[in-house]
């Protein structure tokens, strides 16, 4: 099973902007402890490189990945301090041969059909469908997806999803998981509120796995 497929089998990744590296394990017991393993670290703090290696050092049961990943360099820091997949808001053919080389799991921000036909012939099968709400939310999803449907990439739409949308998304087939920012978010992180982090993340669980169990899917 790739490292994709343990990612759709969750259905929601915590998309989290972390501000002190001290925060990073108690975060990662919060969501193990929720049933919800997973975490989408931003290198937009300078403590995220360091909160990835001590998730992936000290929790090694979290799957913790690295998203705004813009350069080459950024590819191989995460890679060093444990990060089991990446993923950047854009584009680009030099950071996608990186990703490549280093074999780490990489899915680039798509927009555009031009977009996906560039990650399809760098070998993505998966990619992070961004801005998702303010590209136009899931039509535009469904425009932009369709003709690459026979490909089976599969889609990561991030931004603006909210908990009483992500079915909506969820139910279109490409989609394997959305990205959640509203389960941990750097003001309750940096107050240390762990039990509404809790609560959001065994609900994002919950929601999926009742929304699964119903069978509801869209063409």
């Amino acid at each position: 099973m790739s490292i994709f497929d343990v990612i759709a089998g969750y259905g929601v990744v915590p998309v989290i902007s972390i501000e002190n590296e001290k925060d990073a394990l108690p975060l990662a017991d919060v969501l193990i402890a929720a049933g919800l393993p997973i975490a989408e670290i931003t290198l937009r703090t300078e403590a995220a490189i360091g909160a990835i290696a001590q998730i992936a050092r000290h929790r090694p049961d979290m799957l913790v990945g690295a998203g705004t990943v813009l350069f080459e360099d950024q590819l191989e820091a995460v890679q060093s301090a444990g990060a089991k997949f990446a993923l950047s808001p854009g584009i680009d053919v030099a950071t996608l041969s990186a990703a490549k080389t280093l074999g780490l799991p990489f899915a680039p921000g798509v927009m555009t059909p031009s977009d996906v036909q560039i990650a399809l012939r760098s070998g993505c099968n998966m990619v992070k469908f961004f801005p998702a709400t303010a590209a136009g939310g899931l039509p535009m999803l469904k425009s932009l997806a369709e003709p690459f449907r026979h490909t089976g990439l599969r889609f990561n739409p991030t931004g603006g999803i909210r908990p009483d949308t992500m079915t909506d998304w969820l139910g279109y087939g490409p989609v394997a998981a959305v990205g959640g920012s509203w389960i941990a978010s750097t003001q309750d992180i940096s107050r240390r509120n762990w039990a509404a982090i809790y609560d959001r993340a065994e609900a994002a669980k919950a929601s999926v796995h009742q929304f699964r169990l119903s069978g509801q899917t869209s063409v």
